[in-house]
């Protein structure tokens, strides 16, 4: 499965079958989150195993059931963190679709269980990205046009085209599709609009964004 075949296929999956990973799969898991451990400096584990954290209330508000591995991003507190978590949580859960895994993310409806990981002096806990093996392969959401979510008159490069495309396709709290891409030269802005959570949702869409119009064919205005 190539990534646009996985932002494609990839879906919100609340309902799983109650079964350990596979080894396998496990460890292809734990490799892509060591390498964006690695590059980001985020402190993300993957938790095997533990049935509590969507075991209260929170959880079956949320309509979850059958969850039972999920991941938890932790990193360095500062005003970066939860588009940081956004970022590199999208990259684990497309390689996760690539696997053959189901995902959804989750900052809510769902318990902390200390025990189940670790996080440090400095640290703390962003949201959990729950995963194992669907009883479903979810269904998809709304998507806004191209032209609700970006700013400037068309016509636009393909490759600007291609990014916009790909983060129509990514995941944010609510399906609110909160963020906007504005484009000069080949600088590109994303700027994330008011409410709940679209710090993180704006990293899940950078990534789509990014993972869409080719890395090489841009440079991100930090401005």
């Amino acid at each position: 499965m190539t990534l646009k075949e996985a932002m494609q296929a990839r879906h919100s999956v609340r309902q799983y079958r109650e079964e350990a990973l596979r080894k396998e799969d496990a460890a292809l898991l734990r490799e892509e989150i060591e390498a964006c451990n690695a590059e980001s400096g985020l402190h993300i584990q993957l938790v095997c195993g533990e049935p509590k954290a969507f075991a209260g209330l929170l959880a079956r508000y949320g309509k979850f059931s059958g969850v039972t591995n999920y991941i938890a991003l932790v990193g360095k507190k500062g005003p970066d963190l939860s588009e940081t978590c956004g970022y590199f949580g999208e990259r684990i859960v497309l390689r996760a679709q690539q696997i053959g895994l189901n995902t959804c993310w989750v900052v809510m409806t769902y318990s902390k269980v200390p025990s189940a990981f670790s996080v440090g002096e400095g640290e703390k806990l962003c949201a959990v990205i729950a995963v194992g093996y669907g009883k479903t392969q979810g269904s998809g959401h709304r998507v806004k046009s191209l032209r609700e979510v970006t700013e400037g008159e068309p016509p636009f490069p393909e490759w600007f085209v291609s990014g916009v495309e790909a983060a129509l396709l990514a995941p944010t709290a609510m399906n609110q599709q909160k963020f906007r891409f504005a484009l000069q030269g080949n600088r590109v802005s994303a700027t994330a609009g008011s409410g709940f959570y679209t710090k993180l949702d704006l990293g899940i869409v950078k990534y789509h964004f990014a993972m869409g119009a080719g890395a090489d064919a841009f440079t991100w205005d930090r401005a």
